[in-house]
Formats: C-alpha cells, sequence, structure tokens
C-alpha cells in the first residue's frame, strides 16, 4: 500500500480540489482520508455515505457533586479562566478542562469527566471508502483526531488490499500536519505563485525532510503571477525538490466546487488537463 499526503502549508492553495481529482482518477482503487478535522471539506466533493460513526474524547470536563461540595470557593478562586460561577456551577465553554479544580478541591467533590469533542466517520464513495472527522468548534487535541482517521484509514486500506492511501492534509505545520505524514512515502505539496505561499512552502518541506518523507511540489494558479512561479521553481531546484506539475488558473474551477464535484468531472478545461498530467506522473512514480 502506497501512503500519499496532500500538503499545503497554507490554506486556500487547491489541495482538497486536487486530492477530490486524484481520487476519481484512482478509479476505486484506494482509501481516502480527510485530515483536516478542523475546517473538513472533502465531503463536499466525494458525496460520502456515512456507514459508521463514533465519537472522539481528547479532554475532559469537570464535574461537581454538591452533595458533597462544602462551598470553600477554593475552586472559583483558583481558576484563571473563570468557569466555576458563584453557584458552583461548571461555564463548559470557558473551561479548558486543567484540572486544577478537582486538585483543589478538599473533599473531592469535583471529579474529571470525558468529554466528546468531536466525531470520525467510516464512510463510503463512489471511489472507494473514505474516513474523516469532525472536531467541534473550540475544541483541541486535532493532532490526536487527525491520527485516529489517519489509523483507521490506513488499516482500511489494509483490510481491503487497496493500492493507495491518499490522505487530503491540514494546513500549516503544526501537530495535526505531523500527525498525516506519519507513516507516508510521499508528500505531494500544492502551492501558490505569492509571497505567502512560498514562506509557508518553504516550512512545510522542512517538516517534510525532517521526518525524511519524500516531497514534490505542485503550484496552483501558477499563471496568475509567472515571476513568483519562476522563484518557486529556482527554490524548487536548490532544495533539489522535483516540481511535478502546474496547474492554470481557471475560474470552472470554482463552478465545479459549486455543483459539488472535482473539476476533472465537471469539464475538460486547462486545469482538468493539467491535473490529469499530474496523475499520470504520480502513477509513472510507482
Amino acid at each position: 500500500m502506497r501512503q500519499m499526503v496532500i500538503l499545503s502549508g497554507k490554506g486556500g492553495t487547491g489541495k482538497t480540489s486536487l486530492t477530490a481529482s486524484f481520487a476519481r482518477l484512482s478509479r476505486g482503487k484506494l482509501v481516502v482520508a480527510d485530515c483536516d478535522v478542523d475546517a473538513p471539506d472533502l465531503h463536499f466533493l466525494l458525496q460520502p455515505k456515512i456507514r459508521e460513526t463514533h465519537e472522539f474524547q481528547s479532554s475532559k470536563l469537570p464535574g461537581i457533586d454538591h452533595d458533597l461540595c462544602t462551598e470553600c470557593g477554593l475552586c472559583v478562586e483558583n481558576c484563571r479562566f473563570g468557569a466555576i460561577d458563584e453557584d458552583f456551577c461548571v461555564d463548559d465553554i470557558a473551561c479548558e478542562g486543567c484540572g486544577l479544580c478537582a486538585l483543589v478541591c478538599p473533599v473531592d467533590a469535583i471529579t474529571m469527566n470525558p468529554k466528546v469533542s468531536g466525531y470520525w466517520y467510516r464512510s463510503d464513495t463512489d471511489v472507494g471508502p473514505m474516513i474523516h472527522a469532525r472536531l467541534d468548534f473550540g475544541e483541541g487535541n486535532s493532532g490526536k483526531l487527525v491520527a485516529r482517521v489517519k489509523g483507521e484509514a490506513a488499516h482500511t486500506a489494509r483490510e481491503t488490499g487497496q493500492e493507495l492511501l491518499l490522505v487530503d492534509g491540514p494546513p500549516g505545520t503544526g501537530c495535526p500536519v505531523i500527525a498525516a505524514l506519519s507513516g507516508a512515502d510521499e508528500a505531494l505539496l500544492v502551492t501558490e505563485p505569492s509571497s505567502s505561499g512560498l514562506h509557508d512552502l518553504r516550512k512545510i518541506l522542512a517538516v517534510c525532510g525532517h521526518f525524511g518523507v519524500p516531497a514534490s511540489i505542485c503550484i496552483n494558479r501558477h499563471d496568475i503571477y509567472p515571476e513568483y512561479t519562476e522563484i518557486i521553481e529556482r527554490m524548487a531546484e536548490d532544495e533539489g525538490v522535483p516540481v511535478i506539475g502546474r496547474i492554470p488558473y481557471d475560474e470552472n474551477v470554482t463552478w465545479a466546487q459549486l455543483a459539488g464535484k472535482a473539476i476533472i468531472e465537471f469539464d475538460d478545461g486547462p486545469a482538468s488537463t493539467a491535473i490529469r498530467r499530474i496523475w499520470a506522473g504520480v502513477c509513472a512514480k510507482t
């Protein structure tokens, strides 16, 4: 099984559109994982049918036993987030789950209880199985949820004998990205010709290098700023990273997204043609 993670270093570069197109071009020989759990959107393009829903618990919230509570006020005094009011009730939104209130309670009236922080799903699509998730608003530990999604997707791929695990990775360079990169055979980095695109590309390249994951680069909307495209290509050459493809600006990509389709199933325009060429290059590397 081959594991490919599509990353961007920053949001809005087009990695999800590219992932959906690759999934369509694979002709059902893969498992897809959406590891952008903070803002998942691959499901808009692949239209998964959910088979299983699982709770994700990554934090704890305090529960106060009012029969035991002596209302000494130590929990209120020590909570720096103001999450316990004068009636000794916990504000779930303000609480950070640090557990200090339970630690200082002299009568053990406070217990830390697991909290549902989101959900992960096992779904079917017309291109193959899909594992995805949704982290609730304001919740932390997205890296832990990404690791769960990635692990379940890898298990599904091995169990069903699929040839490819295709991962739509999260933006940035933090814990969720590291979790998505774990065990990957390669990373495809989608960038754009801009100063922020180049800046974040350098950062994600450093992460891939640190973890020993071979990377290649795809420049999306390469023709909107040709001079910066050349700068990115020179940087890639200096770093010894191949530029596997360039995708021109195509307004039909937006129309395809609004229609809930990958661009390669929407039309045969310039973006679709470029993506098909890139996919052929990806397949040639096997």
